[in-house]
C-alpha cells in the first residue's frame, strides 16, 4: 500500500497540520473533469480501467462500469504526482490490485473499494467524501483496509492496523480480499526495497497473510504468496527446487499420458468431464521432496478433473478406482466433509500401469471456483434472496482499531439495524474476533494472533444443548468450555465427552459432543496447570488474566473464600482456624485440609498470610526445612469446617449420582469435586465439602462408603 508511495505531502506524518485541521475537502466534479482533461500519459495510463473491465465482465456480463470508471477518475486524480519506488505511476498499484480481484470473480463494489483502498491513506480525500460519492458499503471496506496513523500509535501502528482489518473483515470479507491482493502485489514488486525490509515484510506475510488466505479459501493469492515468500526467506532452497523444477521441464512427462487414460475412462463410461494436469507450485514440490526424497516425473503436478454435478464427483471417483489401481491411503472426502475454507473436493491417487503415481483431484466447476478464489467467488455475502438493488451496506466505521459494526450508528443505512449475518464467517474467525478484545496490549494481540493463524485444522463438536462449536485441532475441554461460557468457564469443574465423565485436559475429536459442567460457587477460578492444556486464545487470555489477578489462588479479600476446583493447589478460607498473627489472612491447606479437632501448625508464607496444615502433613516438615515462620493456631467454638475427600471407586453408570445423593443426605453442601479419567475401570472422585459441624464427618465418610461400587473414602 503506501509503503511504496514517495510524495511526501501524501504522508499525515510529514504534514502534521493536515492531521490538526483536516484534510481538505476536494470538488469531486473538478477532479473528475481533470482525470478527462488533464495532461499526457506521463502520469495516467490511457485506457488503463480497459483490462479491469474485460477480466470483470468475463465473470459478469452485466455489470455497470461506470462507477469503476468514477472510481478510478478520483484514485487516478488523487494519486497524481505520486511515484512508486520501482519508478511507476502510483496509480499502476491500486489498478493490479484491481485486476488480481477481477480475474478472480470479484462482484463491482469489492473492485470499487480496491480501486480506492488507498486514497483515504495516501492523499486528501477523505471517508465521508468516498461515502457521499459511492455509498456506505465501499466506505466501510476502504476504512477497513486503511492503515492507523503510525504518528498516533508508533511501533503498535502494524499490530493495530491488522486488528482493524480483522474488525472490519468480521463484518465484510471483502476487506480482507483486498488486503490479500494488494500484499500480492506489493510481494510481486518488493526487489526494489533494501533485503531487510523484504525479509520483514515476507515473514509478515508468511505468519499472518498467507494462513488468512487459507482460511478464507483464497488458493490462488496463497500459492503465489507462499513461492514469493520462499524466495525471500530461503533462497538456497527456492534455487534448489527451481533447478528441479527446470530438470524436470527437460525430461519426459507422465501426467500428460495418465490423464488421456483418464479421459478415455470417462468417456467410455458417459461422464461428461473437463480433464487438466496442474503443475505443482514451488512451494509444494519443496514440501514433496522433503516427504518423499527422490522425485519422480509424476510427482511435478497433479490431475484436475472438473464435472458438472457433486453426483458426477463419485461416479468419477468409482471409475478412477474401478479402471485404475487406487492408493487407498490418499483418499480424502472434502465433498461429504468440507474443509473449513470452504474448501470442497475428492483427493484421490491412482496408480498407471507403467507404475507412475498421479494425484488426482475431483471437483464441480463450482467447486473450482471457490477452491481457488474463497471468499472473493462468493460476491456480496449479504445479498439475501429478499433482498434488493446491491444488497445490505455495510455502514462505515471510523477510528482506528474500531470496533464492530453496531447496529444504529451513524452512517449505517435503516436495513442493517439488525446484526448482519455473514454465511462465510468460520468458527475461527468468530473466535478472533472475541478473543482479541481481551488482548489490548498490541504485543499480545500480535503474538497470539500469529499463534492462533498457526492452527491449519479446525474440528467441530457438539454442545449438549444441541448447538456446535468450531475449535481448533488439539483443543481440550478446558478450551470448550471458554468457547462456550466464556469467563463463567472459571467454575468449570468436569465434562462429559460423549456421554462419560472425563478431565478437563482430555483433548476433543471432530464430532465429540461435550457437556461441561459449572460449579455454582462464584468465587472459583482455574487452576494454574489449566494453561497447559488450553489451545485457543480466548481461553489462554482468560485463564493468564485470572491467575494474575489472583496470585496466591485466591479472590479479593472480601469476597467469599472460593471453593478448589481440585485436590492439586485447592486453598480454603480460614474456616474456624484462628491464627496468634493480629490481622494475617488465615486459610486451611488444600494438601491436608485440617478441621476440627485437628492438630494443626500454622506458617507465615508470600503475602504475609498463615496456611494451616495437619499437624502430620508432610508439608509441615518442608516449611520448617526452608525456614517459614510457626505460628500458634486454635480452632474457634463454631463447628462448621470444610473438608476435601477422595473416593476410590470402580466405574459404573450412575455413580456420581449417586455419591452426590448420599453426600447430600447427610446434609452437606458439595463445593466442587472433580473426577479423574478412568483408568482399568477405577474412578477417583475429589470432592470439597462445607459440613455444618465437623463432629459428623465420620458419619459421612461411611455413607460414602456405603455407595455401591465404592471401595474407599479418605481425607485428602
Amino acid at each position: 500500500m503506501s509503503a511504496e508511495a514517495t510524495n511526501p505531502e501524501a504522508h499525515p506524518e510529514a504534514r502534521p497540520e493536515l492531521r490538526r485541521r483536516g484534510r481538505t475537502r476536494l470538488d469531486l466534479r473538478r477532479i473528475g473533469r481533470a482525470a478527462l482533461l488533464g495532461p499526457a500519459s506521463r502520469d495516467r495510463l490511457p485506457d488503463a480501467i480497459g483490462h479491469v473491465a474485460e477480466a470483470h465482465r468475463a465473470h459478469h456480463p452485466d455489470a455497470d462500469l461506470s462507477v469503476l470508471r468514477r472510481a478510478y477518475l478520483l484514485a487516478e486524480t488523487s494519486h497524481r504526482g505520486q511515484m512508486r519506488k520501482s519508478g511507476e505511476p502510483y496509480i499502476t498499484h491500486p489498478l493490479a490490485v484491481t485486476l488480481i480481484l477481477a480475474e478472480l470473480g470479484a462482484e463491482t463494489t469489492t473492485l470499487t473499494a480496491s480501486l480506492l483502498h488507498d486514497t483515504v491513506e495516501d492523499t486528501d480525500v477523505t471517508l465521508d467524501q468516498v461515502r457521499e460519492e459511492f455509498g456506505d458499503e465501499v466506505c466501510f471496506i476502504v476504512d477497513g483496509v486503511t492503515k492507523v496513523e503510525k504518528i498516533d500509535y508508533g511501533a503498535a501502528a502494524e499490530p493495530e492496523t491488522f486488528r482493524k482489518m480483522l474488525v472490519a473483515t468480521g463484518n465484510d470479507v471483502r476487506v480482507m480480499s483486498i488486503k490479500l491482493a494488494d500484499r500480492l502485489h506489493n510481494m510481486r514488486t518488493l526487489g526494489v526495497m533494501r533485503p531487510e525490509k523484504q525479509a520483514r515484510i515476507a515473514m509478515v506475510t508468511r505468519d499472518v497473510l498467507i494462513p488468512l488466505a487459507e482460511r478464507l479459501g483464497v488458493q490462488a493469492l496463497k500459492t503465489e504468496l507462499e513461492d514469493l515468500v520462499f524466495a525471500i526467506l530461503h533462497p538456497e532452497e527456492y534455487e534448489h527446487t527451481r533447478a528441479l523444477i527446470a530438470a524436470h521441464a527437460g525430461e519426459r512427462d507422465p501426467l500428460p499420458a495418465i490423464a488421456d487414460s483418464v479421459r478415455a475412462v470417462l468417456r467410455d463410461s458417459g461422464i461428461v468431464a473437463e480433464v487438466q494436469v496442474r503443475p505443482r507450485h514451488f512451494v509444494s514440490v519443496h514440501r514433496i521432496a522433503l516427504k518423499r526424497g527422490e522425485l519422480r516425473g509424476s510427482d511435478f503436478g497433479r490431475i484436475l478433473v472438473l464435472v458438472g454435478e457433486n453426483a458426477d464427483c463419485y461416479g468419477v471417483l468409482g471409475e478412477l478406482h474401478t479402471c485404475f489401481t487406487p492408493v487407498v491411503s490418499e483418499f480424502k472426502d472434502f465433498i461429504a466433509a468440507p474443509k473449513f475454507n470452504l474448501y470442497q473436493s475428492l483427493h484421490t491417487a491412482v496408480a498407471s500401469p507403467e507404475g507412475y503415481v498421479a494425484e488426482v483431484i475431483v471437483r464441480t466447476r463450482q467447486m473450482h471456483r471457490v477452491a481457488e478464489a474463497g471468499v472473493v467467488a462468493l460476491g456480496n455475502p449479504y445479498v439475501t434472496a429478499t433482498a434488493t438493488g446491491a444488497g445490505t451496506a455495510a455502514g462505515a466505521a471510523g477510528g482506528a482499531a474500531a470496533g464492530a459494526v453496531a447496529a444504529g450508528e451513524p452512517g449505517v443505512p435503516a436495513e442493517c439495524d439488525e446484526e448482519r449475518v455473514d454465511p462465510t464467517r468460520p468458527g475461527w474467525l468468530s473466535r478472533l474476533l472475541d478473543w482479541q478484545q481481551s488482548a489490548p496490549d498490541p504485543d499480545t494481540f500480535w503474538n497470539v494472533l500469529r499463534s492462533e493463524l498457526a492452527q491449519d485444522r479446525e474440528i467441530t463438536v457438539f454442545r449438549a444443548d444441541g448447538g456446535t462449536l468450531g475449535l481448533p485441532a488439539g483443543a481440550s475441554c478446558i478450551d470448550a468450555a471458554y468457547a462456550q461460557h466464556g469467563e463463567a468457564a472459571h467454575g468449570c469443574i468436569g465434562a462429559r465427552v460423549n456421554g462419560r465423565l472425563t478431565s478437563l485436559s482430555s483433548p476433543l475429536s471432530d464430532g465429540d459432543t461435550v457437556q461441561l459442567l459449572l460449579a455454582h460457587d462464584a468465587s472459583s477460578g482455574p487452576a494454574a496447570d489449566w494453561l497447559e492444556h488450553a489451545r485457543t486464545p480466548a481461553a489462554r487470555i482468560a485463564i493468564g488474566s485470572w491467575l494474575e489477578s489472583h496470585p496466591d489462588g485466591a479472590g479479593p479479600a472480601a469476597a467469599v473464600p472460593r471453593a478448589p476446583l481440585s485436590v492439586i493447589g485447592a486453598r480454603g478460607g480460614g474456616g474456624n482456624a484462628v491464627a496468634d498473627l493480629p490481622d494475617a489472612t488465615v486459610r486451611l491447606a488444600g494438601c491436608c485440609t485440617p478441621v476440627p479437632p485437628d492438630a494443626v501448625a500454622g506458617f507465615v508464607v508470600r503475602g504475609g498470610a498463615v496456611t494451616v496444615h495437619r499437624i502430620h502433613c508432610t508439608t509441615v516438615a518442608q516449611m520448617r526445612a526452608v525456614g517459614r515462620t510457626s505460628v500458634a493456631v486454635h480452632w474457634r467454638a463454631t463447628a462448621d469446617c470444610r473438608v476435601t475427600l477422595l473416593a476410590e471407586s470402580f466405574g459404573r453408570p450412575h455413580l456420581l449420582a449417586d455419591l452426590t445423593e448420599a453426600i447430600a443426605r447427610e446434609g452437606v453442601e458439595v463445593v466442587s469435586a472433580t473426577v479423574e479419567p478412568p483408568v482399568e475401570q477405577r474412578v477417583r472422585h475429589t470432592y470439597t465439602l462445607q459440613l455444618p459441624d465437623a463432629t459428623g464427618l465420620p458419619a459421612l465418610m461411611r455413607a460414602m462408603r456405603d455407595v455401591p461400587g465404592v471401595y474407599d473414602v479418605s481425607r485428602a
